[in-house]
């Protein structure tokens, strides 16, 4: 995962070769999953090139997401994102771990493979959905056989049926504005001075771009991922206290 501005100068390079050659040659080129911080600078070079990209993670609100160069309209066709579902679910429910996203993302990390490959886990009790790019499904099928202490099953998901959504917990909060920095103060009952440090430290994201100006209002809709805290999503004013504060609502993903 790129972090340092080095990383990032690199990614930025890699992007701007994979939207050329989608461009010349006229074919859909894909990145592997991408970080927030990562999606940012794709969205920095989109901006520079104009090249046409879009983004998919598997899922509804995925955090990591995959980036495909290309526009369907002057190809002629699309191109489906090669991203595969697998669920990795114990051998024996009744004496498996109580196993947590960690423990999944460990076990996986732990065969070597390189982080963008995976994108988002999603916790089913104690079994795991987890999303990856095609070309690594084999493997992952093949060797992810030990979560902790727990062995384990890996296999595609059964695309009949439908995995767990992310949960969301309905909230409101009192706030005086719909300054960025003052809701995620509220949400996380943080002081103004720790929300606006996280703005200085780029560690909060609006709709996948990085945000430094706490300012910024919120706009009803908006999904607000905050690094080592969580993510919501906005969802507008909802009515005015007798003493003249807003409140508002957001669904927090749990």
């Amino acid at each position: 995962m790129a972090e340092s501005e080095k990383e990032l100068a690199q990614l930025k390079k890699r992007f701007a070769e994979l939207a050329d050659r989608s461009w010349r040659q006229n074919l859909f080129t894909f990145t592997g999953f991408l970080s927030p911080a990562e999606q940012d600078a794709l969205w920095e070079v989109q901006g520079r090139t104009g090249a046409y990209v879009c983004l998919e993670g598997g899922m509804e609100h995925a955090e990591r997401q995959m980036a495909r160069f290309g526009d369907p309209e002057q190809m002629g066709y699309v191109e489906p994102f090669p991203i595969v579902c697998l669920r990795a679910e114990p051998l024996q429910e009744k004496f498996a771990d109580d196993l947590t996203h960690r423990d999944f993302l460990g076990a996986v990390m732990h065969l070597g493979i390189d982080r963008a490959t995976l994108g988002d886990i999603v916790m089913d009790q104690k079994a795991a959905f987890l999303f990856c790019i095609e070309t690594m499904a084999p493997y992952l099928e093949e060797n992810l056989t030990r979560v902790r202490h727990t062995d384990v099953r890996c296999k595609k998901a059964d695309t009949t049926q439908r995995f767990p959504e992310r949960e969301l917990a309905p909230k409101e909060e009192n706030v005086a504005s719909l300054r960025c920095d003052g809701i995620v103060a509220a949400v996380w009952h943080l002081s103004r001075s720790q929300s606006q440090e996280l703005f200085k430290q780029k560690k909060i994201f609006v709709n996948g771009r990085q945000r430094e100006n706490g300012s910024d209002a919120l706009k009803d809709g908006d999904v607000v991922s905050v690094r080592g805290y969580g993510k919501f999503i906005f969802r507008g004013e909802r009515r005015t206290t007798k003493k003249g504060k807003l409140v508002v609502g957001f669904d927090l993903f749990v």
